[in-house]
């Protein structure tokens, strides 16, 4: 086999002038097998058929050195060895199983072999910021507790976070690494086969501030989205490879770039998200050298790129092979995509490659896709009719405030999206309310929370998503989070709107705003803005803070409280996306604490 993999290869690495650190030689893009396009009962199903191919997982460092090779033979072989080490805690089938998410060929095997053992792995994430230690914990520890884990895993850089984690979790019978786990005896048993109606995995919503929520998917929900994904989101190829960056504790990087490319034979290249977050380049020099067609990223992943892109770094890169470039997992903005599609088309980029799709991991992951190779398209509604009549009026006059918002496409076969309002009365087109879904790739529920469970799936099996949107033509425009709209005297106002007005401002960068409603005793909302600010000047600071409140005021007719805080104050979920629900309890615990001080200190005088 290793003789076919560099000889496929060599015209690749020679052509790229790419010699790797060791003698690892990449997984090949073109297989050996007939390609099958997640036409499978089960995972464990579709990996038995992968195994029998070339194709597989490549790992990079962040210099963009191949350090680790993962065949979906060996995967295969040692998920099932690792599968029968699990075998010796005698665990009743269906218990969970918690994975510290790392981008590393352990996490894929551990997950797998939790499927071999008949047992469901749920995955954890790594550190987001340094200094959160604390955090951290509890919020590994949240997970554990509501998934009410019995094994839990971590590498050898995560097991202390671990190990602090796990104490006072009840349900905890063992945690350690991997190798500890290799220590342990193998227990020869025959593998059960899994059914369509186990549960594959659980799923943590991003949220780490709340109680966590476990997203309850079944091996039939997730072959099902990953059939629709493939064939008619994507519509997988032979010769097609994949190379991604987002993390593995994520569903559009654990479905969308682990899962899917397996089920379909197809060869994925790997950088670690932290490793991107430093050199963001390296994602598509990786696309560029190994010929990669699809990638996904979330809108901040492209915004990072554009912004630290060099014109030498342009000369080194030939984006031309990049057919589907998937955008998700946040508000797409369209000036992202024009910015990134105008810097990088000298690098051979195709506008044409956007693919803007809708999703969540109530759904498994996917819910809409648009229309490959058409790229972005979007449209221009009337800001003021948008707010007074919620309806998405097309702009028909010069001059009037607009909003622009992208055409996330039409929901995968086997699904329906509707708009409903406020008493889940449907809407006609245009007219914007609150999103739900149906179809078969959609939870069962969130593990052991009924309370949450019975909130989000309404009569009918209906998914309510907690976004807001409206259908034209049948194709789904989201234009907000339903708690992202703050309803002042009556006006419902998004907070990205405001965000995005103080991102305008030369002192504030990107992610680095949060906006949110307040109530006060008397019922009425307050808006307020949270900014990161490394101004040191008094008067500079006041200066901002005048500005973003006359901004306010002027775009939207309200007041506003502008709080400026220290770097790295906002909080993030596990996936990086800034958490306006934890914002605002951080705002209402610095406003009730600097209320106390103040209490005090005037006592005290």
């Amino acid at each position: 086999m290793s003789s076919t993999i560099t000889k496929l290869n060599a015209p690749l690495t020679q052509a790229f002038d790419f010699q790797p650190s060791s003698e690892l030689q990449f997984t090949p893009t073109f297989n050996t097998l007939t390609q099958r396009l997640a036409d499978f009962d089960t995972l464990t199903s579709a990996l038995e058929y992968a195994a029998e191919g070339i194709t597989g997982y490549n790992f990079y460092d962040a210099k963009g050195n191949l350090r680790s090779v993962l065949p979906y033979g060996r995967l295969r072989d040692n998920a099932r060895a690792k599968a029968q080490r699990l075998y010796s805690f005698d665990l009743p089938r269906g218990s969970r199983v918690a994975i510290i998410a790392d981008t590393s060929p352990e996490f894929v095997e551990l997950f797998f072999a939790c499927r071999y053992a008949g047992l469901v792995p749920f995955a954890m994430p790594i550190p987001v910021n340094l200094g959160s230690h604390a955090i951290y914990v509890q919020q590994l520890r949240g997970m554990l507790d509501s998934g009410e884990a019995s094994i839990a895993l971590a590498n050898i850089d995560y097991v202390n976070f671990l190990e602090e984690a796990v104490e006072g979790v009840e349900s905890i019978r063992w945690a350690g690494t991997p190798s500890k786990l290799g220590e342990l005896p193998a227990i020869d048993m025959e593998f059960q086969p899994n059914h369509p109606d186990e549960t594959a995995y659980l799923q943590f919503t991003s949220g780490s501030t709340r109680t966590p929520r476990g997203v309850v998917i079944t091996e039939r929900a997730l072959m099902c989205n990953l059939q629709g994904i493939v064939r008619n989101g994507l519509e997988i190829r032979p010769g097609d490879r994949s190379a991604s960056w987002l993390p593995f504790y994520h569903d559009m990087g654990l479905v969308g770039l682990v899962l899917a490319p397996m089920v379909t034979q197809l060869s994925v290249d790997y950088l670690a998200t932290r490793d991107f977050a430093i050199r963001p380049l390296q994602w598509l020099k990786l696309i560029s050298r190994n010929r990669c067609t699809v990638a996904f990223s979330q809108p901040f992943g492209l915004k990072l790129c554009t912004l630290r892109a060099r014109e030498t770094d342009l000369k080194e890169l030939d984006l031309s092979c990049w057919r589907a470039a998937g955008i998700g997992a946040e508000m797409i903005r369209p000036e992202t995509l024009r910015n990134f599609a105008e810097k990088f088309a000298s690098a051979g980029f195709n506008e044409n490659a956007f693919l803007p799709c809708y999703g969540l991991a109530e759904s498994t992951l996917a819910v809409t896709f648009s229309r490959i190779g058409a790229g972005c398209k979007s449209i221009q509604v009337d800001s003021k009719t948008l707010i007074d009549k919620k309806m998405a009026a097309r702009l028909q006059a010069d001059g009037r405030k607009q909003n622009e918002f992208v055409n996330c496409g039409r929901p995968l076969p086997g699904h329906i999206v509707k708009i409903v309002n406020e008493d889940e009365e449907q809407l006609s087109e245009m007219m914007v309310g609150s999103v739900l879904v149906h179809g078969d790739s959609l939870m069962t529920g969130y593990y052991n929370n009924s309370e949450e469970t019975n909130r989000a799936l309404k009569s009918g099996n209906w998914l309510d998503t907690g976004d807001i949107g409206f259908l034209f033509g049948g194709d789904l425009f989201i234009t907000g989070r339903r708690t992202d709209v703050i309803i002042v005297n009556g006006r419902n106002i998004r907070a990205q709107d405001i965000e995005e007005l103080a991102e305008q401002q030369p002192e504030v960068r990107s992610r680095e705003a949060s906006a949110f409603g307040v109530e006060g005793e008397d019922g009425a909302t307050t808006i307020v803005l949270v900014i990161e600010c490394r101004l040191a000047s008094i008067i500079e600071r006041q200066s901002l803070t005048t500005r973003l409140q006359q901004l306010v005021y002027m775009a939207f007719g309200v007041n506003c409280v502008v709080e400026l805080v220290p770097p790295h104050t906002l909080p993030r979920t596990s996936s990086g996306k800034l958490s306006r629900f934890a914002a605002k309890q951080g705002y209402i615990q610095r406003t009730n604490l600097a209320g106390q001080l103040s209490f005090v200190e005037s006592g005290d005088r």
